[in-house]
């Protein structure tokens, strides 16, 4: 999804803001995804005993390898339904920020947070 970054969407509530569930993981497998339309890489992350372990595929290759990411923290939305990407079922939607070329840098917290961690 491409937006422009001059133009804020229209409010939310906060209701709407807690509804969606954002979590601290740790990428404990990752592997390329050669089928994908774009190059992207799949990704095994552990959200903690809570939420257990989910996995997603992103287009992050331009910044990373998939051996860069294992041991990584990140950042993801864990209650959306699941999304079939080509022959790969996403259960979680991992957050980045776009830099001024389109490349995905990941969001991940800046000191240690345990698996399975709520943004709030």
């Amino acid at each position: 999804m491409t937006d422009d970054i001059q133009t804020p969407r229209p409010p939310i509530t906060f209701d709407d803001f807690l509804a969606v569930d954002i979590r601290a993981g740790t990428v404990i497998r990752a592997e390329p995804y050669p089928e994908a339309r774009k190059p992207a890489i799949k990704l095994w992350i552990d959200f903690g005993p809570g939420i257990g372990e989910r996995r997603t595929s992103a287009q992050v290759t331009h910044l990373y390898t998939p051996q860069a990411l294992i041991g990584r923290k990140v950042a993801a939305v864990v209650n959306f339904p699941p999304r079939q990407i080509g022959r790969f079922m996403s259960e979680v939607l991992l957050l980045g920020f776009p830099d001024a070329a389109g490349r995905i840098s990941l969001i991940a917290p800046d000191h240690e947070v345990p698996d399975g961690a709520r943004l709030g």
